[in-house]
C-alpha cells in the first residue's frame, strides 16, 4: 500500500473483469460479499445501502468506522468498479481489498492505491 507518514488514509481502486453476470446483478449477493470482505480485511460495518437498477446493474455502499466500500456493477460487461477507503493502518484497505478480490472472484484485477490527504509541501 502506497501511504507515506503524513497522509490520513488509503484508497484502493479495484476495476475487476469477469465476474458472472448473475452475481454483479443481485444486491443482496454484493452486500454479503462486501460486509464479509470488510470484515474479512480488519474493517467495523457501520451500515450499508445497496440498489438494483433497470434494466442491469446494482450499486453498494458499505460505511464503516474506518472510512467507506463502495461498489458499482455493469452485469453485461463482467464488471465492477470497487472503492475501499479507511483511515488508520494502510494494511486494513489492503486486507479488505484482497477480500473483496477473493470473494467476487474476477478473472482479472486491476489494483491501484492511493495515499488520501497528504498535506501540501
Amino acid at each position: 500500500m502506497l501511504r507515506t507518514l503524513h497522509s490520513v488514509g488509503a484508497h484502493v481502486l479495484l476495476d475487476l473483469y469477469g465476474i458472472p453476470a448473475a452475481r454483479l446483478d443481485d444486491p443482496d449477493h454484493l452486500r454479503a460479499c462486501l460486509e464479509q470482505a470488510a470484515r474479512d480485511g480488519g474493517a467495523h460495518v457501520v451500515e450499508s445501502r445497496f440498489s438494483r437498477f433497470s434494466p442491469h446493474g446494482a450499486s453498494g455502499v458499505v460505511i464503516l468506522a474506518e472510512s467507506h466500500l463502495a461498489v458499482h456493477t455493469w452485469p453485461e460487461l463482467g464488471f465492477a468498479a470497487v472503492d475501499v477507503f479507511t483511515c488508520g493502518p494502510p494494511s486494513v484497505a489492503d486486507g479488505v481489498a484482497d477480500a473483496v478480490v477473493r470473494l467476487l472472484a474476477p478473472t482479472r484485477c486491476d489494483k491501484k492505491s492511493i495515499a488520501r490527504g497528504q498535506p501540501a509541501p
